[in-house]
């Protein structure tokens, strides 16, 4: 079945020859596809501080552009997140890389704020419907072990987002720095679409009405599991929280740690930047077990990013590089945890949908907080809205950790 019979949700006129690929073939595609759009996403993360020289642009306008990308993705995973159970994960993977495209070339020809938004958002659009496609893929693939589809799900969301600003870094170095980065990651996206598109595809889950396909595709109310209950609650306020830890450190925590440790090496700025996204993507392959598992990591995510502030104020960059790696860590630890009891009480036929719902109060934490923040910092400058900032997430994740933690000793009792 081609890609086009598959988008139109009519079966093919004729048979058609495509690669049969194992089951871990396919695990990897799935991995790699939301992996590869995120380090695009996040590409420009090192760059931002030469895009407001370039552009002449503000702190306020970056957090503007930056959020252009998550509200885009919240309103296409509240469009589209289904949309894979209709047209099948391959399709819906397929056109995620071409939205990327699109993206890419047109964040990376950006000559005005207008324009970066516009790439943001395409860029956005391409997460959203790849989100749903292939973390329903992976439960597709793992149907006995939903807790490591669900791990490897984060493992490739959070280290797609911390290879980002590394990647970018490194890539910078080249000649025009704001525009080949986005050069070389297209020629990677055409690339990534060959295998899939010899891919022989797996029938999608739902059909589609044969007299009404498209009927399918309309826009749902967000779905809230009810098996889940107060997991996927939990699991939404954690999200949020952590989420808007990782908006500052992709939107003005570059132009922060840059001051801090006194450089303008772009490479090294990306590394700081994804400090806190590379140890959450590490901290999947811990295995934690016990009840307090949640609010141990809470605790350390609280305690972490109190500690940025503190590093500033000494201009330290090791307790700085230390205050992220237990940030990170932490929030991986307690993300984990609860998504993955969401996912274990999740309906199959209604994952997709549910998890992109999880996804959209999760990654408003990126847009909020971030485009406040990037207020604050007009109003008072940048190290006393950081400390503020700082001061809300420490506060936020210790009263989700005390709560945690009486849920805890109560299952206890009861138990």
């Amino acid at each position: 079945m081609s890609v086009l019979s598959e988008l139109r949700m009519k079966p093919p006129e004729r048979a058609r020859w495509g690669w049969d690929a194992s089951v871990r073939a396919r695990l990897v595609l799935a991995a790699v596809v939301i992996s590869t759009l995120l380090i695009g996403a996040n590409l420009a993360t090192p760059l931002y501080p030469l895009l407001q020289a370039e552009l002449g642009i503000t702190s306020f306008e970056v957090t503007v552009a930056f959020s252009a990308y998550v509200v885009t993705l919240v309103v296409g995973l509240l469009m589209v997140g289904h949309w894979s159970d209709h047209v099948g994960r391959r399709a819906a993977l397929v056109l995620a890389i071409v939205i990327g495209f699109a993206g890419a070339g047109v964040f990376g020809a950006a000559s005005s704020l207008p324009m970066l938004v516009l790439g943001r958002c395409l860029q956005g659009a391409s997460v959203a419907l790849a989100t749903g496609a292939s973390s329903a893929a992976l439960r597709d693939l793992l149907p006995h072990r939903p807790d490591w589809a669900s791990r490897f799900t984060l493992l490739a969301s959070a280290g797609g987002v911390a290879a980002g600003p590394v990647i970018g870094g490194l890539l910078s170095l080249l000649p025009d720095p704001t525009r080949t980065p986005f050069a070389l990651y297209s020629l990677v996206l055409v690339g990534l679409l060959l295998p899939l598109l010899t891919l022989k595809a797996r029938p999608a889950i739902r059909a589609a009405d044969a007299t009404s396909p498209f009927k399918a595709l309309r826009p749902r109310r967000p779905v809230v599991s009810r098996a889940a209950g107060r997991a996927f609650w939990t699991a939404s306020a954690v999200g949020f929280l952590s989420f808007a830890v990782f908006g500052f450190t992709l939107s003005l925590a570059p132009t922060y740690f840059a001051s801090l440790a006194g450089t303008d090496y772009r490479p090294l700025i990306g590394l700081l930047a994804a400090l806190v996204l590379g140890s959450s993507a590490l901290s999947q392959l811990m295995r934690m077990r016990g009840r307090h598992v949640v609010t141990i990591g809470l605790t350390a995510l609280g305690l972490g990013v109190a500690l940025i502030p503190v590093a500033g104020m000494l201009d330290s960059v090791i307790l700085l590089v230390l205050a992220c790696l237990l940030a990170g860590a932490g929030q991986g630890i307690a993300f984990r945890t609860v998504f993955n009891e969401v996912a274990l009480k999740v309906e199959p036929s209604q994952h997709s949908q549910i998890i992109s719902t999880l996804y959209v109060l999760t990654y408003l934490g990126s847009a909020v907080p971030v485009v406040g923040l990037g207020a604050a910092v007009h109003l008072w400058g940048l190290d006393r809205s950081v400390t503020g900032f700082a001061a809300v997430i420490a506060l936020a994740s210790v009263l989700l950790a005390a709560g945690s933690l009486r849920r805890s000793l109560k299952s206890r009792l009861v138990d």
